[in-house]
């Protein structure tokens, strides 16, 4: 079991890619904030929210007022934060896995629940 001090694992996952921007911007916001709380956060990333995980795709502000999706991205992985990309999502829509950002890997249920553990994990789903 990994000694996270108590404290819950987070995993966002995500399903919506920029098509709903301010969706991927409500699942960003809760995964920077776990994150920067110091919680081990994750987000699985599925269907078109795969692209997000690729370099040069996250991009834009969601609507006004909101804070920039590369900003969130950067705070995201400055906290710590994962990605896991889903590997069959990645296939089906032929997007090079070399093109990952550097805190992402390819990964499907499996993994994520190895990363979960037996530790508790608070879950959110977008």
């Amino acid at each position: 079991m990994t000694n996270n001090g108590g404290r819950h694992k987070a995993v966002i996952s995500l399903s919506t890619g920029l098509e709903d921007a301010e969706k991927v911007t409500v699942a960003f916001l809760v995964a920077v904030g776990a994150a920067e709380d110091g919680r081990e956060t994750l987000m699985f990333l599925t269907k078109e929210a795969v692209r997000l995980a690729l370099r040069g795709t996250l991009h834009g502000v969601a609507c006004d007022g909101c804070p920039p999706l590369p900003d969130l991205a950067a705070r995201y992985e400055a906290a710590g934060g994962r990605y896991l990309v889903c590997p069959i999502c990645l296939d089906a829509k032929h997007l090079d896995r070399d093109e990952l950002l550097p805190n992402s890997e390819a990964g499907g249920t499996v993994v994520m629940w190895k990363w979960i553990d037996t530790d508790a994990a608070v879950t959110f789903s977008y």
